[in-house]
């Protein structure tokens, strides 16, 4: 489980690729609960 791993996070990061482990972009629950309340 390091840089070399494919399946780690840190191997994600060392590769460029992302997956379960290493999201595309951080969920902000801020956002989505503005979201959820607006459309209520």
């Amino acid at each position: 489980m390091g840089k070399g791993d494919k399946k780690s996070k840190k191997g994600k990061i060392s590769k460029g690729t992302f997956g379960n482990k290493r999201l595309r972009k951080a969920n902000k629950p801020t956002e989505q609960a503005a979201k959820s309340e607006a459309s209520k």
